[in-house]
């Protein structure tokens, strides 16, 4: 690969390949099987923006050559050095003084899936989205595919943690004019792309760890894609990440709340990336299944399930409720295996149920091990009770959860109060009634011969 070739506009001191106070460039699993199954082997190819090593070193893998359009002179020397082996040429510098002139080279594929944003730097003053487009496009050749990345400005990290650091400037944090961002929303970026030929991936958890991308979310690839938000945000959330994604998912509303997207333009890829991370096949998680049981207090249906998962463990198999398909009266495993005993899996089970802040119907099963052995006996399996441990309070991992728990006890304390201020009223009246009276006048003499007779007993026999 021929040595970087200055264009303007490029940064010295800059590196977003190893980024000090910026986010790291694009990658993972869905990025390098996108792009596995769209390039083919006489493409010629122009990756644009920050791209991790590892994404670009498969793709020049696979075509005829690759020019990379990198804003960071040492990241281009970097990649320069890496891909010694490669046809192509690094250009290093701002998008706009990359104009497409007569000669220009131009190309079968164009990847940009870290977005256009950080095609410029410093010096570029004013470079609206929209002109960004248009100067990728004229470089494209009759026919030619297009991998754009968008990163989503009201996505699932807006529900689920506050962006505390929002306020604070970083190094990458220059003025840019407003419209040099990428349009707010799926519909006025499928809008601005003005193509037909268009198909769309929802991202999971970002762009820079993009571990899943789908063209629906819903049914098993929801789970995938809750299962990938809730490892990116383990801390403390304002709501469950895992709960909000799956809620999104069945309201319909989760693609449009990715926390980025892909758009891939005149070529076709599989409707999933990386391959086999979806399950196919029909059913439904048996951790939702057993969650709304729990929520509609339905508890013959526990009764039903749980011995008959229970009986699926026996016969091998290792999952835990997170981690099966129920099918009817089938069970199959989603995933690695698991090896944990019996109490182990639905300990678990146990444990995520009250950090979701799912309703439980039973007041003495309010920690982990309590609503364990309650499920475990309803499989014939006894629970030994824990020696010299406290009851172990497992609090739901979202604030708004927490909240909702708070309110749900609350309620229940005022019920229970009222019931007992009527049993005390009740009590109260029968106890000034006059059968209660006479009653108590003619059995009270009776109990003070009684108490009496047995001092008397007791005195004889010594």
């Amino acid at each position: 690969m021929t040595r970087s070739n200055l264009i303007g506009g490029e940064m010295l001191n800059w590196s977003d390949l190893h980024p000090g106070d910026a986010r790291p460039a694009a990658a993972g699993p869905a990025a390098t099987a996108l792009l596995a199954a769209a390039l083919q082997p006489d493409d010629a190819v122009l990756i644009a923006g920050p791209h991790a090593a590892d994404l670009i070193t498969a793709a020049a893998a696979q075509v005829t050559s690759v020019d990379l359009l990198l804003r960071s002179a040492p990241d281009a020397e970097e990649l320069a050095e890496l891909l010694t082996e490669t046809k192509g040429q690094v250009h290093c510098g701002s998008l706009d003084r990359f104009a497409a002139q007569d000669g220009s080279e131009t190309y079968d594929v164009i990847v940009a899936l870290d977005g256009l944003e950080r095609l410029v730097g410093p010096d570029t003053a004013n470079f609206p989205w929209a002109e960004a487009l248009d100067r990728l496009r004229v470089r494209l050749r009759p026919g030619g595919r297009l991998f754009l990345g968008a990163t989503n400005s009201f996505g699932f990290e807006r529900l689920i943690q506050p962006d505390i650091t929002a306020a604070l400037p970083r190094d990458e944090d220059w003025g840019r004019a407003v419209e040099d961002r990428a349009p707010a929303g799926l519909k006025p970026l499928r809008s601005a792309l003005n193509t037909s030929d268009l198909q769309t991936f929802a991202v999971f958890p970002s762009l820079v760890q993009a571990d899943v991308a789908v063209t629906s979310v819903d049914g098993f690839a929801a789970v995938v894609a809750a299962r990938a938000v809730a490892a990116r945000n383990e801390g403390p959330v304002l709501m469950d990440p895992y709960r909000v994604v799956l809620d999104a998912a069945a309201a319909g509303l989760a693609f449009e709340l990715a926390p980025a997207w892909y758009f891939v333009i005149g070529a076709d890829a599989p409707a999933v990336l990386p391959a086999g991370v979806v399950p196919e096949g029909a059913g439904v998680l048996l951790e939702e299944h057993l969650l709304a049981a729990l929520r509609c207090d339905d508890q013959a249906e526990l009764r039903r399930v749980v011995p008959a998962y229970v009986a699926w463990l026996g016969t091998g198999g290792a999952g835990s409720p997170d981690n099966v398909i129920v099918d009817g009266t089938s069970y199959r495993l989603f995933g690695e295996s698991q090896e944990l005993d019996v109490v182990e899996h639905l300990a678990r089970f146990a444990r995520r149920a009250l950090e979701s802040g799912s309703r439980q119907p039973w007041p003495a099963a309010g920690d982990p091990h309590a609503l364990t052995a309650r499920l475990a006996a309803m499989a014939g399996i006894t629970v030994p009770e824990q020696e010299f441990a406290p009851d172990e309070v497992v609090r739901p991992r979202g604030s708004a959860e927490q909240l909702t728990t708070v309110a749900r006890l609350a309620d229940e304390l005022a019920h229970a109060s009222a019931r007992a201020i009527l049993f005390e009223g009740t009590v109260s009246g029968i106890r000034r009634s006059l059968p209660y009276r006479v009653g108590h006048a003619v059995l009270n003499p009776a109990r003070v011969i009684r108490r009496r007779l047995k001092r008397v007993l007791r005195k004889v026999r010594r």
